[in-house]
């Protein structure tokens, strides 16, 4: 198949899959587990082209979020595309189950499994659902065999039966941007940051609180602020912060303070095998640091993370 790098060749690859999409759908009713990302976005922007309202997404929000993510995928899905969009608060159920949990594999499992019974309590209130669509592109395929779990919906109990609708299943990421794009999707979802499933549970390093969550999200949102004024925001391959279980003693307003640290971490990578930390100017850097300890509360020093891949991961946890 031909690679897919102009809006010429996204627009035909879009026409063929809605015909595609109708012949497999007919009538039926597909559901879809909508994270706001670009491979589960660019599915639904198909399959509202292809079938409209006979799509439902479901869009679950379980507190692990960048800021303003969950208000972009209402906005752009219920408010301007129109959508059967359901949308799940459920901050309070997974921040409960996540309290006191430490070790990073647990806190994951929790996440994962948390999802896949939310979102089959939600899929068991509706009817006449036949299809499940999921975000599987190519590199999924080959890494993980043709179920993408990953995405969290690869453990729905077996009674349910659906049969899988996965549109972008033979493209690169590359080419998904590309598609999504052409779709009309906004830059910020099409362009969306790596983001791994735990969201910013696996940045709240150690045992979650709503405090220290709510300075990583803070912390994350100015860096990503500050990378988009200066011109970084499409040269760092991922960008984000980290909020370690840890506190230091400081100085604010004035008093001594015992706060915890922010640390930066920005790399670029082709694979994400390897990772070269990005050189960032030492101007930004301080300016960085002023606002976060500035506008962030809980917050008294940050720190940049300068280890490349290996030895230390991309993530933290």
């Amino acid at each position: 198949m031909e690679r897919i790098t102009t809006q010429a060749l996204a627009e035909k690859f879009i026409e063929e899959q809605i015909a595609e999409l109708r012949a497999q759908i007919g009538d039926g009713k597909v559901l879809l587990a909508l994270s706001g990302g670009v491979d589960s976005s660019v599915v639904a922007a198909l399959l509202i082209k292809a079938v409209g309202q006979q799509l439902v997404s479901v869009h679950v929000n379980h507190g692990l979020l960048r800021k303003g993510e969950a208000e972009q995928v209402v906005r752009v899905f219920r408010d301007e595309l129109k959508s059967n969009l359901i949308y799940v608060d459920a901050q309070d159920r997974f921040l409960d189950k996540l309290a006191g949990v430490a070790d990073p594999e647990t806190k994951r499992k929790i996440i994962g499994g948390e999802f896949i019974r939310v979102f089959e309590e939600e899929a068991r209130k509706l009817e006449g659902i036949k299809f499940l669509a999921q975000g599987t592109i190519y590199p999924d395929i080959l890494e993980s065999g043709p179920v993408k779990a990953h995405h969290n919906v690869g453990g729905l109990p077996d009674d349910f039966d659906f049969e899988l609708v996965e549109p972008i299943k033979f493209l690169f990421k590359d080419e998904v941007r590309v598609v999504g794009k052409a779709l009309g999707l906004p830059d910020g979802m099409v362009f969306r940051q790596p983001f791994p499933g735990p969201g910013l549970g696996v940045r709240c390093v150690g045992a979650i609180t709503r405090e220290r969550l709510a300075a990583v999200r803070e912390s994350d949102a100015i860096l990503r602020e500050e990378f988009a004024k200066n011109g970084l925001e499409g040269k760092v391959w991922q960008y984000f912060t980290i909020v370690p279980d840890f506190k230091s003693t400081g100085v604010k307003d004035g008093k001594r303070s015992f706060d915890w640290p922010v640390v930066i971490r920005a790399v670029n990578t082709r694979d994400a095998m390897t990772a070269t930390v990005e050189d960032i100017p030492f101007d930004l850097l301080q300016h960085i640091t002023k606002r976060i300890t500035s506008e962030v509360p809980g917050v008294n020093r940050v720190l940049y993370d300068l280890t490349p891949k290996p030895t230390g991961t991309i993530e933290w946890e």
